[in-house]
């Protein structure tokens, strides 16, 4: 890997105390760049460092924050810049999946979806947005999923969050291409993490380390290209 491809420059990524956040995360690290994550709770932050260091990883810090309410999102970005100049990057991976029809979906379910999945992602570009434009670009990453273009049943929510998170994404690259900001969505298929069952043969699921390398894919285009979305799927999925 190249260890000097993100030198100097800043990632922000949520929900990276596990799962894809954290090997988003890692890869980003591994290439020489100072990464800031956020979760929930300080307890899931702090374990998370510390297994960053454990690795090795020596350029992540991390502050709790619930990607939900917009004033934890600015200050949790307030505080990125206080730690680390401001951001260059930003992975907006923070997701929840409540599985349940319409009909059983509780209200609590729905607004706790929609604002995670759909809303934080919409309060953390913000705030990046407006500190790019005064560092004269940057580069931000939604983490979709093939949810957002294909529905099933018991996704009520979930399918809602992440189509609307790809109008999202496609509208704010238009809005800011000629900005300097590029605008890219990943959309995994069955990933092998906590946040889906898993059993003993998960072997045939993408694995979370595989998002963090497309990352790296992305941000190693030439400024004049961009892809724009990729769509991820495991090689050979269980019947």
């Amino acid at each position: 890997m190249n260890e000097t491809l993100l030198m100097g420059r800043t990632a922000v990524v949520t929900g990276a105390t596990r799962g894809i956040g954290f090997a988003i995360a890692s890869a980003l690290a591994d290439a020489g760049a100072t990464v800031a994550i956020c979760g929930r709770t300080q307890a899931n932050v702090d374990d998370a460092i510390r297994r960053f260091t454990n690795e090795s990883y020596r350029k992540v810090v991390g502050k709790a924050a619930d990607v939900r309410g917009s004033a934890d999102v600015a200050d949790f970005f307030e505080w990125v810049d206080r730690e680390t100049g401001g951001p260059d990057i930003l992975v907006n991976n923070a997701g929840v999946g409540i599985m349940r029809s319409a009909a059983e979906m509780t209200l609590e379910d729905w607004q706790k979806t929609i604002e995670t999945n759909l809303s934080g992602a919409f309060y953390c570009s913000r705030e990046a947005l407006a500190r790019f434009k005064k560092r004269g670009g940057g580069y931000i990453i939604n983490i979709g999923s093939l949810a957002g273009k294909n529905a099933f049943a018991g996704g009520a929510a979930y399918n809602a969050s992440k189509f609307g998170l790809n109008g999202f994404t496609e509208a704010m690259m238009l809005d800011h291409r000629y900005d300097n900001v590029r605008v890219s969505h990943i959309m995994p298929g069955s990933v092998d993490t906590e946040f889906s069952t898993r059993s003993a043969k998960a072997d045939w699921k993408i694995a979370p380390e595989d998002i963090g390398e497309i990352v790296l894919m992305l941000l190693r285009m030439p400024e004049r290209t961009l892809v724009s979305r990729v769509e991820v799927r495991p090689a050979k999925p269980r019947n």
